[in-house]
């Protein structure tokens, strides 16, 4: 997956549908639907490992005193919508998503907050 603009420049043009749809369609076809990973597993993968390679010391994880990046997902439905014609569709099943503790996502519609930042490697 990777993150994209919502608005402005570089929301035009159309990018690969997982730029929405990756970590949904993870849950729902390789967790829901073919069991190859359990929920825990593809969490971990999407969450604390990639903020543990890239030196993220106070994100991934759900602890206290870390940066409340939150995505509440109904692992029943969570499912990916995005198309090559249609990429900017957001998924379904993911009602809430938040940044640094912001609901920026909330009943699956955006609410117009913007408080992410750009993170870097830390070495």
């Amino acid at each position: 997956g990777s993150v994209r603009a919502t608005y402005g420049p570089l929301f035009k043009g159309k990018p690969h549908p997982r730029c929405y749809g990756s970590f949904p369609g993870v849950l729902a076809k390789f967790v829901r639907n073919e069991k190859v990973l359990t929920l825990p597993e593809a969490v971990q993968k999407m969450s604390a490992r990639n903020a543990l390679k890239v030196g993220l010391t106070d994100r991934g994880f759900i602890r206290e005193k870390y940066v409340a990046d939150l995505v509440l997902f109904n692992p029943e439905t969570v499912e990916d919508k995005a198309t090559y014609l249609n990429p900017h569709q957001y998924p379904e099943g993911i009602p809430y998503v938040f940044v640094g503790g912001v609901p920026v996502i909330r009943e699956g519609k955006h609410t117009g907050e913007h408080p992410g930042k750009v993170l870097r490697h830390k070495s």
